[in-house]
């Protein structure tokens, strides 16, 4: 699908406030498509993403909360009268060394699947109605540790082991009318991810790329998966080649 096609769409990405939901709005946006932006919490932070973008809103919600969740729908829906693609970029996290079971409670659990898992599943029965007419797209935002063992906690990387295997069997049900898909990120340079030195320098020495992500490296995956057609129920490595390396 060429950029003029990509006129007119119009694109959800959640948690777009800053690192790869944030290059994957202006990803869209250099394509000429609608996006609304979306943040829990960094509310100026998303209202300057909009702002630099030609033809966009921003909506604060939490997708954990199902009158956010809604309300995020409406304004697309509101401004554009459709939806194109949702990314599910929207996740959570505790960094808790695996070996640490006591650490990785329950509460913990019930907080990272809340939103990385139920809120995304949420938002894309919200938007299924919208995307059904469009004929379109999610895209959904996993991890390289739903699929290796790694990743910053194990209540973590199982939510994004489920995120996985939700794309691939919502992908059996929602078409042809619309696909699913999802990337995979490796270690990408995030605010999240600024202060892991160790683990950025052994990124920087196992991968084939020799490098860590770029949150553009991401976006341009989820551009892709947007345009193309032909592909449904793929989870794809945004991961400089790590997962063939480890």
């Amino acid at each position: 699908m060429s950029d003029d096609a990509m006129k007119g769409h119009v694109v959800v990405v959640t948690g777009s406030s800053s690192g790869i939901g944030a290059a994957t709005a202006r990803a869209f946006a250099d394509t000429g498509a609608g996006v609304v932006v979306n943040s829990s919490k960094s509310v100026a932070d998303g209202q300057a993403v909009a702002a630099s973008l030609p033809d966009a809103c921003y909506v604060q919600g939490d997708i954990a909360v199902m009158k956010d969740v809604q309300r995020i729908v409406d304004a697309a829906i509101s401004r554009w009268g459709r939806i194109d693609t949702l990314v599910n970029n929207a996740g959570t996290t505790a960094v808790i060394p695996h070996h640490d079971l006591e650490a990785a409670s329950v509460d913990v659990w019930r907080r990272i699947f809340e939103v990385n898992v139920f809120g995304t599943w949420a938002m894309t029965v919200a938007a299924m109605p919208a995307l059904r007419q469009a004929r379109g797209s999610v895209v959904n935002v996993a991890s390289v540790a739903g699929v290796r063992p790694t990743g910053s906690s194990i209540p973590y990387a199982a939510s994004k082991a489920a995120l996985g295997h939700m794309t691939v069997l919502l992908a059996k049900v929602v078409g042809p009318e619309v696909r699913v898909n999802a990337v995979a990120p490796g270690l990408i340079d995030t605010p999240w991810t600024a202060d892991w030195d160790l683990a950025r320098q052994v990124v920087q020495e196992v991968t084939p790329l020799k490098r860590s992500g770029r949150p553009e490296d991401v976006a341009e995956m989820i551009l892709a998966l947007a345009r193309s057609s032909y592909v449904t129920g793929q989870v794809v490595g945004v991961d400089g080649g790590l997962s063939i390396a480890t």
